[in-house]
């Protein structure tokens, strides 16, 4: 299943629409604007709160907690690494590996490939191309990838790069 990702360009806090292939709304993702930390909470099509990203306060490297339907599901945190960013995920069994400054990277789990991202390069705003091929942990793989984002973004805005 492939799914999009469009950020609103002029929005105050984050705000993105994750539709299907048919311009189909799946889900919506909002981020709280007045809060410590970064929270992104995701909604499905009748507005019920399916996952929430939070970032963990006073923590020396950026690290973000993810909840689905209100269970703590994973934890991402960024490795100190000098070349390439390098993400840990605790609470699953995957890994996730490629360019993470181009958007361009996969999510495994025992070898196997279950989500690929893509950053989608000719459009207005960051738009990305999510492939799901593990649908049944599809809000989950939404969150990790979300969460990368937003460990990526809370690097740029503190440190300068990703």
């Amino acid at each position: 299943m492939k799914l999009y990702i469009k950020q609103k360009v002029f929005s105050i806090g984050a705000k993105f629409n994750i539709t299907d292939e048919y311009g189909e709304e799946r889900y919506s993702v909002e981020g709280e604007i007045f809060t410590l930390g970064k929270k992104l909470h995701i909604y499905d099509q009748s507005g019920e709160e399916v996952a929430l990203i939070q970032q963990k306060l006073l923590s020396i490297m950026p690290r973000f907690y993810i909840f689905v339907n209100g269970e703590k599901i994973a934890e991402i945190l960024k490795e100190f690494t000098f070349l390439k960013p390098r993400y840990d995920i605790f609470g699953k069994n995957w890994i996730v590996e490629g360019d993470f400054l181009s958007h361009d990277y996969s999510i495994t789990e025992n070898g196997n490939e279950i989500a690929s991202v893509h950053k989608v390069w000719m459009s207005w705003g960051d738009s990305f191309e999510l492939s799901i091929y593990d649908t049944n942990d599809e809000v989950g793989l939404i969150a990790v990838i979300l969460a990368i984002d937003a460990v990526m973004d809370s690097n740029s805005n503190s440190y300068g790069s990703a």
